[in-house]
C-alpha cells in the first residue's frame, strides 16, 4: 500500500486503464496515504461490522477498511472506476462490489443498495453498519442524513471525508449562521465532530474548497427521545425554509392547514416561547420538544373535530 493514492500512482494507474474523472461524479482523489489511514482509523472497525464505502474510487480506503471490517460493500457509480478497483482488490473475499448510483432520489437510497445491506447484516451475528468513505461531495448530505432514516439499520458511525461547510453545519451550535436544519437532524440523534481539516492540495484533481474529516456516532438514548422520525425531519426542514422570519410566523404557516394562530401561540407560550425567537436560535432539546407538542395539538384538533 505504500505507494497507493499518490498523484503520480493515481494517474498512472487511471491512464493505464483509459479512465479519466469525471466531475459530474464528484471525483476528487485523496492522494495522502497517512489521511486515507485516517479514515479508515477514525473509523474503529472490527470483524463484526459491516462496512459502507460509497464512492470506491481506485479502491485504497477500500483495501483498508477491509483488512478490518467483517464484511465491505462499497458503491462505485462510474464503471470504469467500478472495474479498476475490482481488479486491484480481487484478493478480498469480504468485499461486495456494486456498480450503481447509491441514492434512489434525494430523500431514499437505492433499494439494491438496502437489500445488500440486509443480506450482510443477516450474516453476521450481532452486526453493526458502519459508513465509512470518501463521499462525493454533490450526494455526501443525503447520503448522511437519509442513512438515519432507516429503523433496521441504523449505522453505529459514520465516518467520512465531506466538504468542510458541510461539516460546519453538522457541528454547529444554535444562534451561529451554519445552524439549521441539518444541524438539528445529526445532533438530535448523534453525537459527531471534526477530525481533521483538509487543505484542497491533498486531493486530485484539486477542488475549490476545503474539506473534511466528520465522525458521526449515533446515540440511542437522544434518538429515542424522538417520538416520530419523519414528522421531526419534516418540521425541521419546513422552519428552515425561512430561517430569518419570525418563529411564530414560520409556525403559522406550516401549519395553517392544522392548526390557528391561537393553537400555535398557547403551544409557544406553553414552552415559554415568544414570538421574536426564530427557530436558528432554539436548542435541539426545545426544537424536539415544540415539534412534539404541536403534532399532539394537531392530533387533539382533529380527533376533537371526529367527535362533532
Amino acid at each position: 500500500m505504500t505507494n497507493r493514492q499518490t498523484i503520480s500512482f493515481i494517474k498512472r494507474r487511471l491512464d493505464e486503464a483509459g479512465i479519466y474523472p469525471v466531475s459530474r461524479y464528484g471525483q476528487n482523489f485523496l492522494t495522502d496515504l497517512n489521511l486515507v489511514r485516517m479514515i479508515a482509523d477514525s473509523a474503529e472497525l472490527g470483524p463484526q461490522d459491516i462496512a459502507l464505502e460509497i464512492g470506491t474510487g481506485t479502491g485504497s480506503l477500500t483495501a483498508m477498511i477491509a483488512e478490518k471490517a467483517g464484511h465491505v460493500i462499497t458503491v462505485e457509480i462510474d464503471k470504469n472506476l467500478h472495474q479498476l478497483a475490482r481488479e486491484e482488490l480481487a484478493s478480498f473475499n469480504n468485499i461486495t462490489f456494486l456498480q450503481q448510483d447509491a441514492l434512489r432520489n434525494k430523500n431514499n437510497l437505492s433499494q439494491e443498495l438496502l437489500d445488500t445491506i440486509a443480506t450482510a447484516m443477516s450474516q453476521i451475528e450481532n452486526a453493526q453498519l458502519k459508513l465509512v468513505a470518501n463521499l462525493p461531495y454533490n450526494i455526501a448530505t443525503p447520503i448522511i442524513s437519509n442513512l438515519l432514516t432507516y429503523e433496521d439499520f441504523v449505522p453505529t458511525s459514520m465516518t467520512a471525508t465531506i466538504q468542510k461547510e458541510l461539516g460546519d453545519r453538522i457541528v454547529a451550535r444554535p444562534a451561529t449562521s451554519d445552524f439549521g436544519s441539518l444541524s438539528l437532524w445529526i445532533q438530535a440523534q448523534c453525537d459527531a465532530e471534526i477530525v481533521r481539516i483538509m487543505n484542497p492540495s491533498v486531493f486530485w484533481p484539486r477542488p475549490k474548497v476545503h474539506s473534511a474529516i466528520v465522525h458521526i456516532v449515533t446515540n440511542p438514548e437522544k434518538r429515542a427521545r424522538i417520538k416520530d422520525l419523519k414528522n421531526y425531519q419534516q418540521f425541521i426542514r419546513s422552519v428552515f425554509i425561512h430561517r430569518r422570519k419570525y418563529l411564530r410566523s414560520v409556525l403559522v404557516t406550516v401549519f395553517k392547514n392544522q392548526l390557528t394562530r391561537q393553537d400555535v401561540d398557547e403551544v409557544l407560550e406553553s414552552m415559554g416561547l415568544k414570538g421574536e425567537y426564530r427557530a436558528e436560535q432554539l436548542a435541539v432539546a426545545v426544537m424536539i420538544e415544540l415539534c412534539e407538542r404541536l403534532y399532539e395539538r394537531v392530533a387533539a384538533v382533529e380527533q376533537e373535530g371526529n367527535s362533532q
